[in-house]
């Protein structure tokens, strides 16, 4: 089974990491059938890694086809690619060398169309900060509490450390644009929950899997580190999630919740109360990043959600065809309609990126 990565990336700050990403699939012990650089509109820095890369059969370096954004960058590699499987690896991440090998193992079944790994943070500072609560690693793009163990199936994987069948995006097209991140913009996200919807909807016997033994190691910036971007990652996440349910429906759009922020989250808040009770470091600060989080969160959702109202939403799914091809926008359907009068709702299962199925 061959297997074509891609990897996106768009600024000359991340020279290093971009480096040693790709060094982490050359070190695969199942070789990558081939390596596909996309450089998100930064023509200095696809100038200097084509250079790099010139004399490298392996690692292809091209230029996001289609608008600003991490979504559209992940179309044009889908386009660019030749593999049976497609996996995408974060620009700031490392591979373990049986990386890919776990995830070629987990589609020996031919109903999965999508397997997802484990990413675990690599703290710039050396260690996680104290307060920093695990149920909310999804803030740093890492693996979080409250996922399942092992290999299960999950309602949708996470883009950084993902990978697809080819079939997959035969049936339902490429990401959407215009809901995930756009270079150092606000970090919105929830682009590969809307795509695995899609997914079950157009295929409802597709099985999509985490298998927890493909590893990645995702560095965590101090800039990251600090409680600011923790609320703001949280609220853009609300934002997302009004996105994805405008197009989906709340019903879809919510599934996965539902026990991480009945059952996770309340556990994780009193944890770090006893902690705090026990004279333990960052225990209270645990608790209270958990309120305030999950908080920030549905405020988002709810700002979200005003927005969207009668509106179409604001994102294009890219239908991508045959391999070479450039992906071309089609209009993603208006938006659920919300009957007049009725309050936007913050549901009992308030949004967070829960990915168990419930």
């Amino acid at each position: 089974m061959t297997v074509s990565v891609v990897i996106c990336a768009y600024t000359e700050d991340r020279w290093g990491d971009v480096l040693a990403a790709v060094a982490s699939v050359r070190a695969q012990r199942l070789p990558a059938a081939e390596t596909l650089l996309v450089v998100d509109h930064n023509p200095a820095l696809l100038s200097r890694l084509t250079a790099h890369y010139a004399s490298d059969a392996h690692v292809t370096v091209l230029a996001n086809a289609g608008v600003r954004g991490l979504s559209a960058g992940r179309n044009t590699g889908i386009a660019a690619s030749r593999g049976e499987l497609v996996a995408f690896l974060d620009d700031d991440a490392v591979a373990e060398p049986d990386w890919l090998e776990r995830f070629a193992d987990a589609y020996r079944d031919p109903r999965v169309m999508a397997v997802g790994g484990r990413t675990l943070p690599r703290w710039d500072c050396g260690r996680r900060p104290a307060w920093f609560p695990r149920e909310f690693d999804w803030v740093v793009g890492c693996a979080y509490l409250g996922l399942p163990e092992g290999r299960a199936e999950v309602r949708n994987v996470l883009g950084g450390n993902a990978s697809f069948r080819r079939a997959a995006f035969d049936a339902v097209g490429g990401f959407a644009t215009g809901i995930g991140r756009d270079g150092d913009r606000r970090p919105l996200g929830c682009e590969e929950t809307e795509l695995c919807i899609r997914l079950r909807h157009a295929l409802p016997d597709a099985v999509l899997l985490l298998e927890n033994r493909a590893v990645i190691h995702h560095r965590v910036p101090a800039a990251r580190q600090r409680f600011g971007y923790f609320r703001t990652r949280c609220y853009a996440e609300g934002l997302s999630k009004a996105l994805v349910t405008a197009s989906v429906g709340a019903r879809d759009g919510l599934a996965s919740e539902r026990r991480y922020t009945t059952r996770v989250l309340p556990a994780g808040a009193l944890r770090g109360v006893r902690d705090a009770l026990l004279g333990r470091r960052g225990g209270a600060g645990r608790a209270a990043a958990i309120v305030a989080g999950l908080a920030t969160t549905a405020a988002g959702y709810a700002v979200g959600r005003l927005r969207s109202r009668g509106t179409a939403t604001p994102f294009t799914i890219a239908a991508t065809v045959a391999s070479g091809s450039v992906p071309e926008p089609v209009p993603v359907p208006e938006a659920v309609p919300v009957p007049v009068g009725e309050a936007v709702p913050v549901p009992e299962s308030l949004p967070a990126p829960g990915e168990v199925v419930a």
